[in-house]
């Protein structure tokens, strides 16, 4: 029998009633994942914070720095694809909720910290435990929208990085200001690994409770509503590409992602990383000023991300909607290493940040476009582990330029090359591949 949806069959329903169908389906998922995505980038960043302190309490160079906090992203790239692929086969409540769990624990251990070998160790362990949740995230969403409605639903979650930042910011500012003098024998940087890695256990709980591995499971939509996605769903997976692991992992255009994706992280976490160093460097010293300043260009990007993905959905365009975000955050990433005074050099900053903000999400819409089932899982693992390898490079490369010229500039000039590269690579790809 055919389904009904309001006493209508499914395939003769409005486009209306379908856009408010996909609407209960944000509604439900979208703010949770934000939710989960802010604590998680939350406790992968805040070592750029730590480090106002920590660095001087503990002895130790920019170059040690730069090295730990890129270490994270090694144990990222070993354990992710294995991730994905239990994700894809145990579901994502179970996996996502170990994920967060695992990683907030170790974000807080970060606490004890007492040389550089206790630092690389646990960066590196961070790494591993949070390997996976982000490719697992961008596979979840495959399970709910079909691709035309994809890439906005992945900006609104990747939202949450921007987000992250400006709730995050003024946040780790205060504690290390409220701490700076120590509380029970810990130092501000203590507290603050400590205070931001126990969301992520909580709300890894919350994942258990909250989340529906498949549209079938969810008992909070119609079987009306459910006979709607499935079929949309179903009707996209038909003209994918399902090829086995091995083949799936040796494409060229995967490869080729994934260093798109790697050109753009490069522009990430150099700066997510750098941030709190190049405000402080532009002669702002208070650590909340600092926080409340890094605040702003995660401010704007977020409107940056949303009227700019909105626009490629739209329009079913790809490439260019990628081109030319990078090539304006390259501008702004340049014009930071020349503008004198805060206020100029916040200007620069945030124009970056917008562009580098806005091509994460809409990147994903090329490799979940063309791949599906275990092979979706595999190329997006890889893509994504292979990408960010960048957040290991950057910071360590930004660190040691720094640390051999004495100024970000050389490491800014650096990044901005990445992002031009990552743009005119994803200007390369057919039209026809990925616009759809």
């Amino acid at each position: 029998m055919e389904q009904t949806l309001g006493g209508a069959p499914v395939s003769g329903i409005s486009p209306s009633e379908e856009d408010r169908i996909y609407r209960k389906v944000g509604m439900r998922l979208i703010p949770f994942l934000v939710l989960c995505y802010v604590v998680a980038y939350l406790d992968r960043v805040n070592v750029g914070f730590a480090k106002l302190q920590m660095l001087q309490d503990l002895h130790l160079s920019e170059a040690v720095y730069g090295l730990g906090a890129g270490i994270f992203f090694i144990g990222y790239f070993i354990f992710e694809v294995p991730s994905n692929l239990i994700l894809h086969k145990v579901g994502a409540k179970i996996w996502i909720a170990r994920i967060m769990i695992t990683w907030g624990l170790v974000s807080a251990a970060m606490m004890f910290t007492n040389s550089e070998t206790t630092f690389y160790v646990l960066r590196f362990l961070l790494g591993a435990a949070e390997a996976g949740f982000f490719p697992g995230i961008i596979l979840y969403l495959t399970y709910w929208y079909p691709n035309a409605r994809r890439g906005r639903m992945t900006t609104m979650f990747m939202v949450a990085i921007p987000l992250s930042g400006l709730v995050g910011g003024p946040l780790s500012g205060w504690i290390l200001s409220a701490f700076s003098n120590g509380a029970a024998g810990l130092a501000g940087w203590q507290w603050l690994y400590l205070i931001e890695g126990i969301p992520s256990v909580v709300v890894g709980i919350w994942v258990l409770f909250f989340l529906d591995d498949k549209i079938h499971k969810a008992k909070w939509l119609t079987d009306g509503e459910k006979a709607v996605l499935t079929r949309n769903i179903e009707a996209e997976e038909q003209v994918k590409e399902d090829p086995p692991i091995s083949a799936a992992m040796a494409l060229p255009r995967v490869w080729m992602m994934a260093l798109t994706y790697f050109a753009f992280v490069m522009g990430l976490y150099g700066v997510g990383f750098w941030l709190p160093t190049i405000i402080k460097s532009i002669g702002v010293s208070n650590p909340l000023q600092i926080g409340l300043l890094s605040a702003i260009p995660n401010l704007f990007a977020i409107g940056g991300m949303i009227l700019i993905s909105r626009s490629s959905d739209r329009l079913r365009e790809r490439r260019w909607h990628l081109f030319i975000p990078a090539f304006i955050a390259a501008l702004g990433l340049v014009w930071s290493t020349q503008a004198s005074g805060v206020a100029a050099a916040m200007t620069a900053l945030t124009i970056a940040n917008i562009g580098i903000c806005t091509v994460l999400p809409l990147f994903w819409s090329q490799p979940t476009a063309i791949l599906s089932g275990t092979a979706a899982a595999a190329g997006i693992a890889l893509i994504n582990s292979v990408g960010n390898l960048a957040g290991f490079a950057s910071p360590y490369l930004v660190g040691w330029l720094k640390e051999s010229t004495g100024t970000t500039n050389s490491g800014m000039y650096l990044l901005a090359i990445s992002l031009v590269i990552g743009g005119l690579i994803a200007l390369s790809q057919p039209a026809k591949l990925v616009n759809k």
